[in-house]
């Protein structure tokens, strides 16, 4: 079911979903069940999530609403126009988030697949 999300969706979130943290395994294993119910109206690209919660555990967060993981955007030049938030509800993956810093650079969860940089 993987292949059913949108290309930048699917590439952003094996980018910050990428750790060996429990957390991030956990969701990790929850991608292949993922559909995206809706996309921001404004053209970033902030995609929100269904899920069958049936056919996976939960990720070990607390039971609200949780951003489990981040990552800044680089671009080439070195700047950091935005980041990237995965939110978790209840440790069930929500939401992929593209935040913006800049109002000379647009930033688009498409962009983002470009400019995330691993984190040490």
């Amino acid at each position: 079911m993987t292949e059913s999300l949108p290309a930048d969706v699917a590439d952003v979130l094996a980018a910050v979903l990428n750790s060996d943290s429990p957390v991030h395994a956990a969701l990790r294993r929850q991608v292949p069940y993922l559909s995206v119910r809706a996309r921001c109206t404004c053209g970033c690209g902030t995609a929100y999530f269904e899920l069958d919660t049936s056919q996976v555990e939960p990720a070990p967060t607390p039971s609200g609403t949780v951003v489990a993981a981040e990552a800044p955007l680089v671009t080439e030049a070195g700047e950091c126009p935005g980041e990237v938030l995965a939110f978790t509800q209840g440790g069930y993956l929500s939401w992929l988030e593209v935040c913006s810093w800049s109002d000379d650079i647009e930033v688009t969860l498409a962009a983002a697949r470009d400019w995330l940089r691993p984190r040490s």
